[in-house]
């Protein structure tokens, strides 16, 4: 089989997979640095992420600190790790608590959707309908328990939080946050969210 790159711009004639990611180049066809750095593919299609703000910067760091110090020791937070949810499947979500077992190889580019237990994702201008429609509808279907969508209103954070139904496979919606989030699930977790982005 032919590398996938060879046909770029254009998809390869089997179309990309989630495989193919681990062997994307650090430049781009024509040099450009970083280029496949911030990329992930859905549907096999391949998605390039615009840079991030300083608001979503904040958002991820103080959501991980704050799970981590929160989580059971057979759980851990990551951030900006690709999860496998299929062979033309693999997104980036902007946080992932994972079994702390998955996390400690240090090898890993990606984790299957079995080793994650909750999704986050922290909407931009570009990302609106991946991560209000499309990304969910793909965690749940790969049978991820728990969704996080996170949008910012007035500078501050909002987060929607989703449990999936074990009777439709679809996320169902338990709470919308201003302020403070406080949950049971995946563990009891409390996130004073002001204080995320001061």
């Amino acid at each position: 089989m032919s590398s996938a790159l060879e046909y770029w711009p254009a998809p390869p004639p089997w179309g990309w997979t989630a495989d193919d990611l681990d062997h994307l180049p650090s430049e781009g066809p024509n040099g450009e640095p970083d280029f496949f750095k911030r990329v992930e593919l859905i549907d096999g299609a391949l998605v390039f992420m615009s840079p991030q703000r300083r608001f979503h910067q904040s958002l991820i760091r103080g959501l991980n600190e704050r799970l981590n110090s929160q989580s059971p020791a057979h759980l851990t937070a990551v951030d900006q790790m690709d999860v496998k949810l299929g062979p033309r499947t693999r997104p980036c979500p902007d946080v992932m608590v994972i079994d702390a077992e998955a996390a400690a190889d240090m090898n890993r580019t990606y984790y299957e959707a079995r080793e994650v237990h909750l999704v986050i994702e922290i909407v931009s201008p570009e990302s609106v309908e991946r991560d209000r429609k499309l990304k969910p509808l793909r965690y749940a279907e790969a049978g991820i328990p728990h969704f996080w969508r996170v949008e910012e209103s007035d500078g501050r954070p909002v987060v929607y939080v989703y449990e999936r139904d074990p009777a439709t496979g679809a996320y169902t919606p338990t709470g919308i946050h201003h302020g403070h989030l406080a949950v049971q699930v995946p563990f009891p977790v409390e996130v004073d969210l002001d204080q995320l982005v001061k």
